[in-house]
């Protein structure tokens, strides 16, 4: 697999590339409708549209936004009165339906080859959809979807259009105001000690039985990394998701160094198939988490496998960690730590490490200007998946390693064109599940929200907005010349 420094194999398109803007087909599967009242002690934000003033006057700005924004993309975007935003076929709107110019326009909203479809994104209710933008910004997006007040026949599409475009969709002068205006992390889910348990349990510690749901027999709930490349690896099927999972994992043990008598760290335990996988090479593995949903299963796992003597799991923050390790695996643990305690994170590592040893993580990453202009954003990822997360960018990785610790980059392969078609299998496992889904307790609001989720993330590796990367790293005092961008 060819690695770039910039984004290695997800480099297939480079960032703000779509899929080509068109849709081929709809996705397998109908999405639920929330019920008509919706239970405000479960969804507060959802049952009750904003009416304040400020919400009253927000909503008409962002209403007025939204239609200039998505008059020139390649999205149509359909009112109940018929209206269409956005690019459509040749400029004509089916049956009665009106095509809106842009007022310097002297023609329809701008159009598109003969045959081209776009993605569709329905306003059910453009009163609300437009209240909750003003009030929540791009929570509110995320918001009105779980709500109901629009649709779409393909929500990744439609999510692609807009994460290509998420740097220009506002104004530039108001961008700069967003500061004042869009709400930060709360305290209280800031990553200290005392707060993280809290935030890592309000996500994985819904149900082993949701993640079941969606999750293939590993229970591997990261980046899989597919035999497949190119046109191949957009329709690998979901029999082959689970050898992806183990040979992601077993890259990361081969780079880690990890073999018989090897002792092994690793911050953030999953449901256990990394220290299964490691422990079948004969090493000792020392795994820490804090979501006591993923111990219980990991530890029933490990015993089931017959590892229980070479593999304890406990339930303790990775800042506690005492002992000597030969390697320190973590995989896309790193987005919860939070910015401020990535620092923290690597001293840690590095504090434990034994001489020669070797540091493998995977890590979701992000472009290091949107990181900076993005850090103490407050989103509707935040609020209703994960509390606290914040995702590093390379040379945030590359930067804090090399000023405040001993350790260095050594090696990265990039792999986000893997993590979108992992999210794809995860979104279409997920929807085929929607009854056994309900049955566990999680209601029609939880399922789009939930889709909201699979949909957003597998959009930021399609389009490149986001890349997952798995660093190898050792300490600066290790022999070897550093082999940076070597797959």
């Amino acid at each position: 697999m060819t690695m770039t420094e910039a984004t290695g194999s997800g480099a297939g398109r480079a960032q703000g590339a779509t899929r080509s803007g068109a849709v081929s087909s709809r996705v397998p599967y109908t999405v639920p409708q929330p019920p008509v009242a919706i239970d405000a002690a479960i969804w507060p934000s959802i049952a009750t549209v904003p009416s304040s003033l400020k919400a009253r006057v927000a909503g008409r700005a962002a209403d007025a936004i939204f239609k200039a924004a998505v008059r020139r993309l390649p999205l149509e975007v359909r009112y109940p009165d018929g209206t269409i935003l956005g690019k459509t076929a040749l400029g004509k709107a089916p049956g009665n339906a009106v095509l809106e110019r842009d007022a310097s326009d002297q023609a329809p909203a701008e159009q598109a080859p003969a045959g081209t479809a776009y993605p569709v994104m329905t306003i059910n209710r453009p009163d609300d959809f437009a209240a909750r933008l003003g009030d929540g910004g791009l929570i509110g997006l995320g918001e009105s979807f779980m709500a109901g007040d629009w649709d779409a026949d393909d929500l990744t599409a439609v999510m692609e259009v807009f994460a290509s475009r998420v740097g220009t969709l506002v104004p530039e002068p108001l961008q700069k105001l967003r500061g004042l205006y869009l709400p930060r992390q709360p305290r209280r889910e800031r990553n200290t000690e005392k707060n993280t348990r809290s935030n890592i349990s309000r996500h994985y510690d819904l149900s082993n039985e949701l993640f079941a749901s969606f999750l293939d027999s590993t229970m591997t709930y990261s980046s899989a990394l597919f035999p497949e490349n190119g046109d191949a690896l957009r329709s690998v099927a979901w029999d082959g998701l689970a050898a992806a999972q183990q040979a992601k994992i077993d890259r990361l043990l081969d780079k880690a160094g990890v073999k018989e008598g090897t002792r092994v760290l690793e911050i953030g335990t999953g449901w256990g198939e990394l220290a299964l996988r490691a422990a079948s090479r004969g090493a000792t593995v020392y795994s820490v988490t804090l979501s006591s949903e993923q111990q219980e299963l990991a530890r029933r796992r490990v015993a089931e496998a017959g590892y229980a003597d070479a593999v304890t799991i406990e339930l303790k923050d990775y800042r506690a960690v005492e002992g000597e390790y030969d390697a320190v695996v973590s995989v896309e643990m790193i987005e919860a730590v939070g910015f401020e305690y990535w620092a923290t994170y690597f001293q840690t590592i590095e504090r434990v490490l034994a001489p020669g040893g070797k540091v493998a993580i995977q890590a979701i990453t992000i472009a290091h200007d949107r990181l900076m202009a993005t850090r103490t954003s407050y989103t509707w990822v935040h609020k209703y998946i994960f509390p606290g997360g914040v995702i590093p960018s390379v040379r945030a990785i590359e930067d804090i390693t090399a000023k405040q610790t001993g350790l260095r980059v050594r090696e990265r392969l990039a792999m986000g064109d893997h993590y979108a078609q992992t999210l794809r299998l995860w979104e279409e496992r997920f929807m085929a599940r929607e009854d056994e889904v309900g049955a566990m307790g999680f209601d029609a609001v939880f399922q789009r929200m939930w889709l909201f989720y699979l949909c957003y993330s597998r959009a930021g590796f399609e389009t490149g907005y986001l890349d997952v990367q798995q660093i190898v790293l050792d300490s600066a005092l290790t022999n070897g010349a550093a082999t940076k961008g070597a797959a």
